[in-house]
Order: C-alpha cells, then sequence, then structure tokens
C-alpha cells in the first residue's frame, strides 16, 4: 500500500456571531509563521532521504490569519488516517478556544468580512502582486498527498487522474456562500481559487523533463514569486516525494475528507498501473476539464456532472458511483471497497456540506435573525467539525478576542 496523508484550512471563527477571526498568529505565537507553499532551500531538496517524508502532526499558517492548516502523518489504512484528521482539528480546536475561538471546517466563511494577510514576506508579495485575489482569498482547501517511488511515476500519474479530479470537487463540495450571500454554486471556492493564473487543470506532461520545462517556463514568465504558486489540480510536491491533489474542499465532515483521501490514493495507484501496463492517458482537451471542473463547482452532487469517460452530462450520483467501480480493483486489494461504496452512498443520501449548510441556513430563517441564518451555519460547522473527536480538556477562562487589526 502506498502511504497518503492530507492537509486541512479550517476557519478560526467567534463561536457567538460566526464571522471569522484573524487569530493565527496567536495560536502559532509559538512557532515560526512561514508560508506553507514556499518550496525547501535547495541544500534541503537535496540532502532530503526521498523514501520518506515529514511525519509530525501540527499547525501551520496559511495565506490569511483567518484559517489555520493542519497536517496528517503519512498514514496506510483509513482506520489510521480518520483519527489522524479529528486529532487535527481537535488540536486546532484547543488553541482557538484559549483565545475565545473555535475551528470550522467551511471552505468560505458564509460572511463578508474583510480578511488579513499572515505577516510573512512572501505572502506581502503576493498581496501587493496580485491584488484584489489574494486581499479576497480566504478558501480552504482539502490536499491529499500520495506516495510516489520516482517523479516519473508521479508525472505519469498526473496525466491520467487529471480527467477524474472534477468527480472529487462535487463529492466535497462545502462553499455555497461568499460575502454573506448564496452563490448559486455549490463549490464557490474553486471559483475563488481558480483566478490565480496558474491554477485548474493542466495538460498532458508525458515525461518527468516536460514537467519541469512547462513550471520552468511559468516561473520564467515572471508572473509568479515561486515554484510554490504553480497551483495546479494535481502537481508533484516539492518537498515531498508525493503526488498532491488540490481540488476538494475542506469537509465539513471528517469521515467524509477521508473518503476523499482514500479515493485518491486508489486514483493515484490505478494511473501507476496503467502507465507501467502501457495505458497511454486519455487525450480530454484541458479546456474541456476546465469545463467538467466549473460544473462540479456549480452542481455538485444536486445535478449533473460531466462523465469523465464521455464528457457529457450525467447523474452527479451515477457518474460518482462510476468513479468506484473504476477504482473498484485497488480498493478491493486494499480492502477500502466496501466502506468507498459506503461512504460515497452517505454522500449522496445526505448530500455534500454545502447542502448540509444551505439546510441550515434555510432552517434559521424562519426564526429571521439579522443575520440570514449564516450565524446558524457557522455554528453548527463548528460541531460538525468537532464530531467524535475525544472530550475536550477544561480551557481556562478565555481572554478578551483579539480584535482585528486593518491593513
Amino acid at each position: 500500500m502506498r502511504t497518503f496523508g492530507v492537509e486541512e484550512e479550517l476557519l478560526i471563527v467567534d463561536p457567538e456571531s460566526g464571522l471569522p477571526l484573524a487569530l493565527a498568529d496567536a495560536l502559532l505565537a509559538e512557532h515560526r509563521l512561514a508560508a506553507d507553499d514556499a518550496p525547501a532551500d535547495q541544500q534541503t531538496l537535496e540532502t532530503r532521504n526521498k523514501a520518506t517524508y515529514d511525519d509530525e502532526m501540527g499547525l501551520s499558517a496559511e495565506l490569511k490569519l483567518e484559517q489555520i492548516e493542519t497536517q496528517t502523518r503519512p498514514c496506510l489504512e483509513y482506520s489510521d488516517l480518520l483519527p489522524q484528521i479529528r486529532a487535527g482539528r481537535l488540536l486546532a480546536d484547543q488553541a482557538a478556544r484559549k483565545y475565545g475561538a473555535r475551528v470550522a471546517a467551511l471552505a468560505t466563511s458564509p460572511f463578508g468580512l474583510a480578511s488579513h494577510t499572515t505577516p510573512d514576506p512572501r505572502y506581502a508579495r503576493m498581496l501587493e502582486r496580485f491584488g484584489l485575489t489574494a486581499q479576497e482569498q480566504l478558501t480552504c482547501g482539502f490536499h491529499v498527498h500520495t506516495y510516489i517511488e520516482s517523479e516519473d511515476e508521479g508525472v505519469a500519474v498526473l496525466d491520467r487522474i487529471r480527467d477524474k479530479l472534477a468527480v472529487l470537487t462535487a463529492l466535497s463540495a462545502n462553499s455555497p456562500f461568499w460575502m454573506g450571500l448564496s452563490t448559486g454554486f455549490e463549490s464557490y471556492r474553486t471559483q475563488a481559487w481558480n483566478r490565480w493564473p496558474t491554477s485548474g487543470p493542466s495538460a498532458i506532461f508525458g515525461t518527468y523533463s516536460q514537467y519541469r520545462r512547462v513550471v520552468r517556463r511559468l516561473l520564467d514568465s515572471g508572473v509568479m514569486l515561486d515554484e510554490g504558486m504553480i497551483y495546479f489540480d494535481a502537481r508533484l510536491s516539492r518537498n515531498h516525494p508525493t503526488v498532491e491533489v488540490r481540488v476538494a474542499d475542506v469537509c465539513l465532515r471528517a469521515e467524509d475528507a477521508a473518503l476523499i483521501a482514500v479515493l485518491v490514493r486508489a486514483l493515484v495507484e490505478s494511473a501507476s498501473r496503467e502507465w507501467r501496463e502501457g495505458v497511454e492517458p486519455a487525450p480530454v482537451p484541458t479546456v474541456l476539464l476546465r469545463m467538467a471542473a466549473w460544473q462540479a463547482s456549480s452542481s455538485g452532487m444536486g445535478g449533473e456532472l460531466l462523465d469523465f469517460g464521455t464528457f457529457r452530462p450525467a447523474p452527479a450520483a451515477d457518474v460518482v458511483r462510476s468513479l468506484v467501480d473504476y477504482l473498484a480493483p485497488v480498493l478491493a486489494e486494499q480492502g477500502e471497497l466496501s466502506l468507498a461504496r459506503q461512504g460515497v452512498e452517505d454522500i449522496i443520501s445526505r448530500g455534500t456540506g454545502s447542502a448540509e449548510q444551505r439546510r441550515v441556513r434555510d432552517a434559521a430563517l424562519e426564526s429571521a435573525p439579522d443575520d440570514g441564518g449564516l450565524g446558524a451555519v457557522v455554528a453548527h460547522a463548528v460541531g460538525i467539525t468537532m464530531r467524535e473527536t475525544s472530550g475536550l480538556p477544561d480551557v481556562d477562562e478565555a481572554p478578551d478576542l483579539l480584535r482585528v487589526r486593518q491593513v
């Protein structure tokens, strides 16, 4: 089995109002605030043992002070990964509670509020270079890292999973609200994120050398600051021997997050086997992949997706079940087929995090709250985020919430 691990970006919120709070620097006061995507220095990259990668759980800063990122260790099984996802949420929530705040697994904040950039020189350059795109980029994603044996295998995987990634966007959709408004999208995070110049699906690379040529040409254009800003839907990690799949919203429910990770690992293994067997990647035009991603962002699991075989519209449930069928040989070998089928059926039955947010908002509107029911959405999300975590320890009386600084 390949090891796999995940990164979750969580919102820091006021438990009373539901508003996001710029507290990441306080939560991480004992740690160096560093740009998470920044590549490791060259000496580290040259000396790193590529047979291993970081195995520390913890918290780290992201672009915005209103969010915090958790990481799991590399795992071999779903049964190992799910508790670690929950433990990461617990760790972040414990840190937030010391300041009277909580964390919520929401891919966008339902409320409209100016966000604040983490005080890191790289992030400051991003804000200056990319203006409103960076200013508004309070979005929380879910990234899955899966081990690869070589860069050549990694590129072969990227070429063979690109046509199926939009299905994961639909399954994970958890961002229907933006700036206080209902967006009409199930994953509006996808729309906001895809404003970055290098985001979205990539073309078929063919070889690792061609992958590096593309990356180098993007960097030579002068548009991006560094290689950490190569925001393809799936990319080779610069700091770990992994393929990193980046299309998912952070999931409201930890069990859905673990399911997405299981499907990603099976995608990586299936693609690697196809490569070794000489199966060529499907020659789907990148523009069609972008259309599939847009449709997944728009409809989630509530309408139609573009089928990854024909790229014609089909009921979302059928497309997702087809993905599990495609992955069934690998999932069965890994003992994960039953849980994958059940997990998918659970999402089909109850809906995604986005559908759940809408239901909570609609129910709250009956009492006509001044916030349009969005406070209830955040409160509900806090509760679901922390489901099945071990008992939280008592927290001393919280200090006053830090005031959001003006920039």
